[in-house]
């Protein structure tokens, strides 16, 4: 969420940041102040009305000591006028706060100053392009062909147990998918993060603590009859891990990574660009997570940009990096890189990684703070990775990797495999 103080110290700067996320809703900026007014009103009227209650509760027990009852009991009225006033007012209050709540879940968070402006993702900026451009032979097929000719992953049995977008891995499938997630947990664990391996539903604050509730409602699945989600990313349970957490400075940055399975239900997708692994409703992610300070937080979103790139050269993945312009940018982020690596068979560019910087807009959600060195407490920034999402890596492999008489296996994956080629 965002801070209201801001919002109304800096109203002008804000309406024009939030354009460039194409967000023009100046009334709910204005709505939001005039609430704030009311409602800092209505409680300096309660503040003087429970003081005043508090002076009456005084008299009445100085007149009941002093023996005159008659005017203890006509005050006792009064007091009795200013109960019934005071909790007219504070259940007033309390819908207020709710209806400033309401409001500033709606507005999305401010970005950051770098962000490019555009309405589509046809803006983003390419910032970098590695140099390891593959050429296939003309007969070379799509990862869904291999997965069928070398039996790696069953699109039919999925469908068959559960329903399109749940793909079941098979053999050597199954094993480089386990191996793929050994080695990025790994690769996170040696560069300082600790693991974690957080439970895969979560409750209704978690969700709405990490900006997927209410904005991402439609893509998440529920549990009704426990008001629980499946999660959609790793993001969620390890960023709730500090929810109403005041951290010390020194500690920072707390850096965590995490494997779990995620759940989208992608309503609205479809056509050839969602074939295969290139979308699903369940997949595997390994996830990167960092709490920090804001003085070191977008140092920090350059050395997690840093770390994502380092695996994919390892994996010999020719790749690129796009800042995000505002109408790509998601809800809760105030600056996101992408990574997208080269299909060679589909030949088209396929989104593996999000590093974004969410700055103190999820810690507003969460009441995630730390204390400085001179003691006063702050909102910590919040970012968050893929390092890395496996479908489309898994499917770049074996795309960019096949030979006549079978698949390459990547050297850095090798070790983790225990085979070197697919055949």
């Amino acid at each position: 969420m965002l801070d209201i103080a801001y919002l109304r110290a800096n109203r002008s700067e804000c309406i024009n940041r939030l354009k460039v996320k194409n967000f023009n809703s100046i009334d709910l900026i204005d709505e939001l102040i005039e609430k704030d007014d009311l409602r800092k009103n209505t409680q300096q009227q309660l503040d003087e009305l429970l003081s005043n209650a508090n002076k009456i509760a005084k008299e009445i027990g100085r007149l009941y000591k002093q023996g005159e009852k008659d005017k203890a009991e006509e005050l006792k009225k009064e007091s009795y006028l200013n109960k019934e006033n005071v909790g007219k007012i504070q259940t007033f209050f309390t819908k207020l706060n709710k209806d400033i709540l309401n409001l500033l879940v709606k507005l999305p968070n401010l970005p950051h100053h770098t962000v490019p402006q555009g309405k589509s993702s046809s803006y983003n900026q390419i910032i970098k392009e590695s140099s390891n451009q593959i050429e296939l032979r003309p007969e070379s097929i799509p990862h869904w062909d291999l997965a069928t000719k070398y039996n790696l992953i069953s699109f039919d049995l999925g469908n068959k147990i559960t329903g399109s977008g749940f793909p079941v891995y098979i053999g050597q499938g199954a094993r480089l998918q386990r191996s793929l997630i050994s080695y990025f947990l790994d690769k996170n664990i040696q560069s300082g993060y600790t693991e974690y391996l957080p439970p895969h539903l979560v409750n209704q604050d978690s969700a709405f603590g990490t900006g997927q509730l209410p904005d991402k409602d439609e893509q998440m699945y529920q549990i009704n009859s426990d008001s629980l989600f499946l999660i959609p990313t790793a993001e969620v349970p390890i960023t709730n891990l500090f929810r109403n957490t005041i951290l010390e400075e020194k500690d920072l940055p707390i850096k965590a990574t995490s494997y779990t399975p995620c759940f989208r239900r992608e309503a609205g997708s479809y056509g050839k660009s969602v074939r295969g692994l290139n979308r699903l409703h369940q997949f595997d992610k390994v996830e990167i997570v960092q709490i920090d300070n804001p003085e070191d937080s977008y140092k920090t979103l350059d050395k997690m940009v840093k770390h994502v790139s380092s695996i994919l050269e390892e994996l010999e993945l020719p790749y690129r990096i796009l800042k995000l312009c505002g109408g790509d940018l998601g809800f809760t982020s105030a600056l996101t890189y992408d990574f997208e690596v080269f299909s060679a068979a589909q030949k088209r560019w396929l989104e593996v990684s999000s590093v974004s910087n969410f700055e103190t807009y999820q810690s507003r959600r969460i009441k995630l703070r730390y204390r400085d060195k001179d003691g006063k407490i702050n909102y910590c920034h919040s970012l968050n990775g893929s390092a890395l999402a496996l479908p489309r890596i898994f499917a770049s492999i074996i795309e960019n990797n096949q030979t006549p008489n079978g698949i390459q296996v990547p050297k850095a994956l090798q070790p983790y495999t225990g085979f070197d080629f697919i055949s």
